[in-house]
């Protein structure tokens, strides 16, 4: 571990960051408030969720830029007003919830809020801003412009992920042995979210994770739901894993008296 975090939102009393992605819907609910719940139900302090804004400038909790994958709706969210959205259901059957309500339900839930979209940036803050969860958000962005315009937009700060331009300038230098420049690479986050490998690439191993550390940043890695992977990747020393399959975590994680 990293010792003393740099934010609220990475102080957990099991020293470990363990997030549901989109919450917990293995039938397919991903990003409802029935997901988040089930996540809170078995016992996640943490979830990862989406955030997108409408036509009229309100921040929902959704990955897709469209409805059609997951809701009974189509079209684009960015196109459409709250009034619309909110009528459609997540697989029929759950509405998209704002971001708002996903932050305002559950005042103990710590949430990592993936910005999709430039023009999500002030709605989101504005959620965060109005449910007075800096403490226990973390937000996160492949894009820096996307994460420092939310950022931009609060008045306190919160905690932040790494986009892709930085976490592949921190590889690059830790690769090749300048080990301050991948520091720096860091400096204006406070951990890493990132996949094993991308493509032929590995991106987590022994290394990373040493490096990582060394400049004061937890590693979290995406989206994890193998046991056997989970398990290789907490012997590595990774400070957080988000995963589809909050179950098997939570059973990972129990086999190992780090589950509480």
């Amino acid at each position: 571990m990293t010792g003393t975090p740099r934010h609220p939102y990475l102080d957990d009393p099991s020293g470990f960051v363990a997030l549901a992605h989109r919450g917990f819907a293995p039938d397919g609910g991903e990003n409802s408030l029935a997901a988040f719940a089930a996540a809170r139900d078995l016992g996640f302090r943490y979830v990862e969720t989406d955030a997108h804004a409408t036509a009229d400038g309100v921040a929902v909790a959704l990955h897709d830029a469209t409805l059609d994958r997951t809701t009974d709706a189509r079209g684009r969210v960015g196109d459409l007003p709250w009034a619309t959205v909110r009528r459609a259901l997540i697989g029929g059957r759950e509405p998209v919830p704002l971001l708002e309500d996903v932050l305002g339900t559950w005042p103990g839930l710590r949430v990592n809020v993936d910005v999709k979209d430039a023009r999500a940036a002030a709605p989101v803050a504005a959620a965060i801003e109005r449910t007075r969860a800096h403490d226990r958000v973390c937000v996160a962005s492949f894009s820096a412009a996307r994460r420092r315009a939310t950022l931009a937009a609060l008045t306190r700060p919160v905690a932040t992920s790494a986009a892709t331009g930085e976490v592949a300038r921190f590889v690059a230098g830790r690769r090749t042995g300048l080990t301050r420049a991948a520091a720096r690479a860091l400096r204006a986050v406070d951990c890493l979210q990132v996949p094993v490998a991308q493509g032929r690439l590995r991106v987590v191993d022994a290394g990373t994770v040493a490096a990582a550390h060394a400049a004061g940043r937890q590693v979290h890695v995406w989206t994890v739901n193998d046991p056997a992977q989970m398990r290789a990747l907490l012997d590595l020393g990774v400070d957080g894993l988000v995963t589809d399959r909050a179950d098997l975590l939570r059973d990972v994680l129990r086999e190992r008296g780090t589950w509480r």
